[in-house]
């Protein structure tokens, strides 16, 4: 094996991810590219840094069920009870919350996890978001609004994103705020999604 000439071509001794929709390409990208690169071809992905890929009929399903699951296996709550919506209603969390302190590290450890899962669960995104606010000095009710999230992992755990093939090419969109909704500093909460198609790509 020949030394890597540069930063990139290390890279590419390590892993390359093609996506498209035309064999033809492929064919001839991947003839290219063993000419120039040491290469092995490990077919369809299946699997990549905690992610499933599943390739259906209907598209490409993309879920993170197993690494859900060590996270709720990892903070003593693969028996909870489910729950069906990630915040509870009309909550409101503050800096300023008098409760006892729990462990930063401990919790900074909960929020870090969630926020990875966020890669293919949108629906924890605002939540995460919200408990990521008081990872410097978290109090019982963080921590328990940081553990509600996982007992909605619990009933959701099969939730993931479906990337399915289209002719329809619009491009929409959809955002919302809160409006001031921080009790800390009145700063508004705002949150997007964008289709292109059926699929949500941001």
């Amino acid at each position: 094996m020949k030394e890597p000439h540069n930063a990139r071509e290390a890279w590419m001794k390590c892993m390359s991810i093609l996506k498209g929709n035309n064999p033809s390409m492929f064919k001839e990208f991947k003839k290219a590219m063993t000419e120039e690169f040491e290469m092995t071809d490990i077919g369809l992905m299946a699997y990549y840094l905690g992610v499933e890929v599943k390739q259906r009929e209907d598209g490409i399903f993309i879920i993170q069920e197993h690494y859900a699951k060590e996270i709720l296996k990892k903070f003593k709550m693969e028996d909870c009870k489910p729950i069906n919506t990630t915040v509870e209603c009309e909550a409101k969390l503050s800096k300023n919350d008098k409760e006892e302190k729990v462990d930063p590290t401990l919790y900074k450890s909960l929020v870090g996890s969630l926020r990875y899962l966020t890669c293919t669960r949108p629906d924890i995104l605002y939540a995460t978001g919200l408990v990521s606010r008081y990872m410097e000095n978290p109090t019982t009710t963080h921590f328990k609004a940081a553990k509600r999230i996982l007992r909605y992992l619990k009933c959701t755990i099969d939730y993931g994103l479906l990337y399915s093939a289209t002719n329809d090419y619009r491009l929409v969109g959809y955002r919302d705020s809160d409006w001031a909704g921080d009790t800390d500093d009145r700063k508004s909460t705002s949150g997007y999604v964008f289709y292109m198609g059926d699929t949500a790509f941001t």
